[in-house]
């Protein structure tokens, strides 16, 4: 009896394996999935153009919104993202926490939607609205991403502590830091929506005068105890805005948040799973990968090898 050459071997073999692939075998797993709400500042300072991309200038909320959507792409599938925005001193929700992968398309639709034109207050109270975000994602049993530069305008008071009633840790999750280092003008805008220019000193509060007027009122020039108990406005850089990383900390760790600067895409991905909590679901893995990346080795072996015998026959080079 004749036995098969290597050619007919590898062809049946391939055949095999084809067959196999088209009956998709699987098996099951545990996958770590996450519920999260994703909570973006849409205050005017988030309008600085301290981010580049593609060597132009690119403002913090073009930032976010491209890396949020990135970084919602590399969460594993099964993983639920809501989506809200933050102003004045209120978190408001959007969306839902919703599959990412099944609803990729709805997810960034809502995200390139987000603009500052949403804003229905020109104040920046950002411990307010991540107090307030907290709570809206322990009510949606999800953990909080909270995007924000971390300018607060009016500027918190040094002689009112900040305080924080909730109990620490009670919601998992991530302050992203969002700007750089340096002081960076803030865009100004008309009423049409139109930029013309930045915003100057007397545009933008340079200290908070919510409270009774400090202890040093009376020495301020201006001062009068009916008509001007603060005295006049002091002089500042409130107009200016860099990320406010030292206040950021110190709202993580009074709630109990991680934190991290905004960076690439693939960096946020690994910080939102490394603060929040993973909730692992059963999946199906398909294997037919495996048997078609088999089957196809096979038939490169049977056609590829005589192919490059060919070549090599041809490039011999020939007795004279």
């Amino acid at each position: 009896m004749t036995r098969p050459d290597a050619r007919t071997l590898a062809l049946a073999a391939a055949f095999l394996l084809a067959i196999a692939a088209a009956f998709g075998p699987t098996t099951r797993a545990e996958r770590p999935v996450y519920d999260l709400v994703a909570i973006v500042d849409i205050t005017m300072s988030m309008n600085a153009r301290d981010y580049v991309r593609d060597g132009r200038p690119q403002s913090r909320l073009d930032a976010v919104k491209e890396r949020l959507v990135a970084a919602a792409a590399r969460l594993p599938c099964g993983t639920r993202m809501g989506l809200g925005v933050f102003t004045e001193r209120r978190s408001f929700m959007l969306l839902a926490p919703l599959d990412v992968c099944a609803n990729f398309t709805a997810f960034t639709g809502a995200v390139s939607s987000i603009t500052w034109r949403m804003a229905w207050e020109g104040d920046s109270r950002v411990s307010s609205g991540l107090f307030e975000a907290v709570q809206l994602a322990r009510e949606s049993h999800a953990d909080l991403v909270f995007l924000t530069d971390g300018q607060e305008a009016p500027p918190l008071r040094a002689d009112q502590p900040l305080t924080y009633d909730g109990k620490r840790g009670d919601v998992r999750g991530l302050l992203v830091g969002v700007g750089g280092d340096q002081l960076t003008p803030i865009p100004k805008y008309d009423d049409f929506g139109r930029e013309t220019g930045f915003l100057s000193m007397t545009d933008v509060p340079q200290e908070s005068r919510l409270g009774p007027p400090p202890a040093d009122a009376e020495s301020r020039p201006g001062y009068n105890p009916r008509n001007a108990p603060f005295g006049e406005m002091p002089g500042g850089e409130e107009h200016l805005t860099s990320v406010r990383e030292p206040h950021l900390r110190e709202l993580g760790g009074m709630t109990g948040l991680g934190y991290t600067r905004l960076g690439a895409p693939e960096a946020l991905a690994e910080a939102i799973e490394a603060n929040a909590v993973a909730r692992r679901v059963p999946v199906r893995i398909d294997l037919s990968p495996i048997p078609a990346a088999a089957a196809l080795l096979a038939l490169s072996l049977v056609y590829g090898a005589p192919f490059a015998a060919g070549i090599r026959r041809r490039m011999r080079p020939h007795a004279t």
